[in-house]
Parts: C-alpha cells; sequence; structure tokens
C-alpha cells in the first residue's frame, strides 16, 4: 500500500515539474513511470511520463537544453524512455531525439583501452555510473535500428570495467578509474579511485541487468558472459548487505566508519538487479529473490516516514563524483563521500524505487515472490498455549465433549 500510494502521489507532482535542464535525475523517474506503465497497464503513468517528455521534446525532434558537445553520458539515460513513447505514439519526434542522441555516442570520445569517457570534461575517466547512463540506450538503439554488432562493443566496455575496476579482495568494484592515471584523484600505480561507493555499483548492477534483458538468444555468448560477471557482481555486494535492514551502507566497506549510514538509492538499485535477475532466471537460487526482497521491506520500515501529513523517503545521497580537475573537494576519500547532502524524494532515489517496485509487482503477478519472507511469530509469552496434539489439548478436548456430550 505504502510504495504504491507515495509512488503514483510523486508522480502526480512530477507532471509538474520543469527543472529547465535535460539530467539524468529526471530521467531515472521517466525510467521508472515506464517500467510501471509497463508492468501494471496503467495509463497514469504513461500519461505522465508522456506529459513530461513533451515539454522537452521539440516537434522537431530537438531536445531542449541538451548540448551534444558536452559528451556527457549522463545525457543518454533519459532517452531510453523515449522508446516506449515512440513506440507508443508513432510521433516521430521521439524518433528524431533517439537519433540525437545516438549521434553523440557515435562521437563520444573513448579511453585508449576502448571503454567511453564519462563526460567530455572527464578525459580518459571510466566511471561505474557511465556505463548505466549510456550502454542499456545505446543497445537499444543497436537491437532496433542499428548495427547489433554494437552489442560486442558494449561487451568490451563490461569486460574493462572488471579488468580495471574490480577488486577481487572485497568483491567490489571501484567508483571510478583513470586510464592515464593523470588526474588528481586517482591512484598514480592503479588509477583507481579511493573507495566503493554503493550508487556506483548499483549503476553497474542495473546496467548489466537491463542489457541482459535485452540480448537476443542468437548472442548466446555475451548472455552467458555477462550472466556470469552480473552474478559475479551481485555476490561481491551480497557480502556486505546489513543483515538486519537489507540495506548497504554509503560505503559499503566500511560499516562501522563514523557517520556512514545505509543509503536509500544505492539499495534500491540492488533490489532491482537482484529482483530483475531472479525473473531473469540468471539469479535463479531462492537467496537472490529473497535478499531483493528484503530490502524492499528494509526500506519501507525504515527509511519512509510520515511529517506533517507527507509521506517521505529519506536516506537518499543527493549526488557524489569525482573531481573535474578544478573541484578539489570531490576527491574520493572517505570523508568526501560521507560530507554530501543526504535528503529525501530526489529523483534518483524516487526513480530507482519504482523500477524495484516494478520488479516485485512482476514477481507477485508470477506467483513468485519468496513463501517463507518475511517470517513472523504469534506473542505468546505468559498464555501458555496448548496445541492440537499436546497431551493436555487432548484432555481438554476430552472433558468438553463429556460436558456438552
Amino acid at each position: 500500500m505504502l510504495y504504491e500510494r507515495y509512488l503514483r502521489a510523486y508522480a502526480e507532482q512530477f507532471r509538474k515539474t520543469d527543472r529547465n535542464m535535460w539530467n539524468y535525475e529526471d530521467g531515472c523517474v521517466l525510467v521508472g513511470l515506464r517500467a510501471l506503465y509497463q508492468v501494471t497497464g496503467d495509463a497514469f503513468y504513461f500519461d505522465v511520463l508522456n506529459s513530461f517528455m513533451e515539454r522537452y521534446i521539440e516537434p522537431d525532434g530537438t531536445i531542449r537544453r541538451y548540448v551534444a558537445e558536452e559528451y556527457n553520458l549522463d545525457y543518454i539515460q533519459a532517452g531510453c524512455a523515449l522508446y516506449t513513447l515512440y513506440d507508443e505514439t508513432g510521433e516521430s519526434r521521439y524518433r528524431k531525439a533517439i537519433e540525437t542522441l545516438e549521434e553523440q555516442l557515435r562521437h563520444q570520445p573513448r579511453t585508449p583501452c576502448g571503454s567511453f569517457w564519462h563526460k567530455g570534461i572527464y578525459p580518459n575517466q571510466v566511471w561505474l555510473d557511465g556505463l548505466y547512463m549510456g550502454l542499456p540506450f545505446h543497445a537499444a538503439y543497436a537491437l532496433r535500428f542499428g548495427d547489433a554488432a554494437t552489442l560486442d562493443d558494449i561487451m568490451l566496455q563490461f569486460r574493462n570495467a572488471r579488468k580495471y575496476l574490480y577488486d577481487g579482495k572485497t568483491g567490489l568494484y571501484y567508483h571510478a578509474w583513470n586510464e592515464t592515471k593523470d588526474v588528481f584523484w586517482a591512484d598514480p600505480k592503479t588509477g583507481l579511485s579511493q573507495n566503493f561507493w554503493t550508487r556506483s555499483i548499483g549503476w553497474y548492477l542495473m546496467a548489466m541487468a537491463d542489457i541482459y534483458a535485452m540480448l537476443p538468444d542468437s548472442r548466446a555468448d555475451l548472455q552467458k558472459e555477462l550472466a556470469a560477471l552480473w552474478k559475479e557482481a551481485i555476490d561481491g555486494m551480497l557480502r556486505w548487505q546489513e543483515p538486519d535492514s537489507g540495506l548497504f551502507y554509503q560505503l559499503p566497506a566500511l560499516p562501522d566508519v563514523k557517520g556512514n549510514y545505509l543509503e536509500t538509492s544505492g539499495s534500491l538499485m540492488v533490489a532491482y538487479s537482484l529482483l530483475k535477475g531472479a525473473r531473469l532466471g540468471v539469479l535463479a537460487e531462492p537467496k537472490y529473490r529473497t535478499a531483493g526482497e528484503k530490502i524492499l521491506v528494509g526500506i519501507e520500515l525504515r527509511q519512509f516516514t510520515v511529517h506533517d501529513g507527507k509521506v517521505e523517503l529519506h536516506g537518499i545521497c543527493k549526488g557524489a563524483g569525482l573531481g573535474p580537475a578544478g573541484n578539489l573537494r570531490r576527491n574520493g576519500t572517505v570523508e568526501y563521500y560521507l560530507s554530501e547532502d543526504v535528503v529525501h524524494d530526489e529523483q534518483k532515489g524516487v526513480g530507482v524505487c519504482m523500477m524495484a517496485y516494478a520488479e516485485y509487482l512482476q514477481a507477485k503477478q508470477a506467483g513468485a515472490l519468496t513463501d517463507d519472507f518475511p517470517k513472523v511469530e504469534i506473542f505468546n509469552k505468559g498464555y501458555d498455549p496448548i496445541m492440537p496434539g499436546d497431551p493436555a489439548f487432548i484432555a481438554f478436548e476430552k472433558n468438553r465433549v463429556g460436558k456438552t456430550g
């Protein structure tokens, strides 16, 4: 009840929002609305999605406030919703906007090893965030309108992430990597940033989930390879799941550091990946679905509050990044990640909440929810209950029947 009411009310408020910029934060909500529409068939979610996007896509397909020359992968993510809008409306402006974003990727600068730069202002830097921001859109374009061989290029970028950002000791991925090792936040020997950040790992896990779902059976080789990377990354992350709440700390490998906190958006990203992986059969063992459901229960119990008659979703890191060169505060230290604002009802957290809840609804519709989760107990202290089969119960029944017979 709480998820549905909150997300529906949020969507209605989102319909009225105009931030005057083309951005991935709103894009998360757009993708979340698409997911809820696809699962429920409720036209309300599509209407919000369409009315919001109509303000950004001009009749000639121009994307308002979009600057291609910035080569910003964050600008690509919102475009994933354009495919649904084009399918449902047939409007050419949405098709043209899709082409505009794909054209950026055709010219996106790359590192020497072949991965997209995260942004034009971040030369030779690969961020986990960017794999989600750019690659699902890129894959969808390739399979609909382009060259399916693009899937090999996408797989290369996942291989690069595994090769350069994965840490075998913790099972986690570092936030970012600078191939040329010449930016202030990067280790001069490895090029890696200093810490593991839950939301960046969450972006990565969602990218694998979304792209795996698109891979055609004709590319069983890519399905097998991506599934192995996905399972490895999920297993590594689950090592750091907080056992009582089911959530993950802002810095997952440092749960005991003062000021570290259970972070909502990244936890929901892990839930989305777990539940989608269970649905697709990649994460087939029951423990994965249970872990995903546990996160949703933990969010409902711990991160939602009611304040002044409003339901609020708390514990969302407003934003964290590395650099650019002139921003020395964003240096990737523990202190930095824990200094960023923690807010409520922010688009990244709510958009991913929509996505994770949509996966939950699919599991519910399919009758696939975990049978024995969550467990409950009946309070009986002092009641001294007797159960059928107990000698005391048998004697009680014999006595009762004798009195009434």
